[in-house]
């Protein structure tokens, strides 16, 4: 059994600030998706400028934000918003839905199509390889705020996380980290670098999010308030996880077969 490390939730003070490893987390992978953006736009055959990543950028970043709290707490945290509706806006405390965020960030992908009249499908090819590094950040704030842990085990590497009694658990945000950033970009990245059809890099992006995702759940803790949502095994993220495999896939089949193919 490893140690879990006792992280200060708190990076650092300014005065009366506190600034969370977990937000410094996001703002460390949207400068990472950032400059990923610039280093693709900056390829002789792209059509993108530096200005349209930037504001690719912001405007994917507050949908990621609002969406994701918002998500998590419609699917997560419902009794918790009923009872304390200012807890929407306690990003700092943690608690953040993928699939809300995705939902969040397509909202502000159409308002950078409208403003610089691009299609749809080729905004988000383009951010779907550079988003992928900055879910694995995100699940590394998962691991230092002890939150979101594995289920009990008896595996080399379980920790004992402060939040989640006195059995050893699996480190299974590691396990997202990996899967959901590391080795998502790293296909994503490949995939992206010749040109592919309209909507094929973001169908892959969706549908092999889905399929990580409900593996990881395996290992993962189910939420103590929704627990198991069907047969004693079925979690919230599989449920939620299972259409994106499904329209990830459906994405690409419209690709290769109707949409023609273009430059990410």
């Amino acid at each position: 059994m490893l140690t879990y490390p006792q992280f200060d939730p708190v990076a650092f003070r300014v005065f009366s600030l506190e600034v969370h490893w977990y937000g410094l987390m996001y703002l460390l992978g949207f400068t990472v998706a950032y400059s990923l953006g610039i280093l693709r736009a900056k390829k002789p055959e792209s059509d993108w400028t530096t200005e349209q990543v930037s504001d690719l950028i912001f405007y994917a970043a507050v949908g990621i934000v609002l969406g994701g709290r918002t998500g998590y707490m419609l699917f997560y945290g419902t009794e918790q918003l009923l009872t304390n509706p200012l807890s929407l806006f306690k990003v700092w405390e943690g608690g953040m839905s993928f699939h809300g965020g995705l939902l969040g960030s397509a909202c502000g992908m159409l308002f950078l199509c409208r403003h610089y009249k691009k299609h749809l499908g080729d905004v988000m090819d383009f951010s779907a390889p550079i988003a992928a590094l900055g879910l694995g950040f995100g699940r590394i704030g998962n691991f230092i705020g002890g939150e979101l842990y594995g289920r009990a085990t008896d595996v080399p590497w379980a920790m004992i996380f402060p939040r989640g009694g006195d059995v050893p658990r699996h480190p299974s945000q590691l396990y997202q980290a990996f899967l959901e950033g590391l080795v998502l970009f790293v296909v994503l990245w490949w995939f992206s670098a010749r040109p592919r059809p309209r909507f094929a890099v973001t169908g892959l992006f969706i549908a092999l999010y889905g399929v990580f995702r409900i593996f990881v759940e395996f290992f993962r803790e189910p939420d103590a308030h929704l627990s198991f949502i069907f047969f004693d095994w079925v979690t919230m993220g599989q449920v939620l996880s299972l259409p994106m495999v499904a329209g990830g896939l459906l994405m690409m089949f419209y690709g290769y077969r109707w949409s023609g193919t273009h430059k990410t």
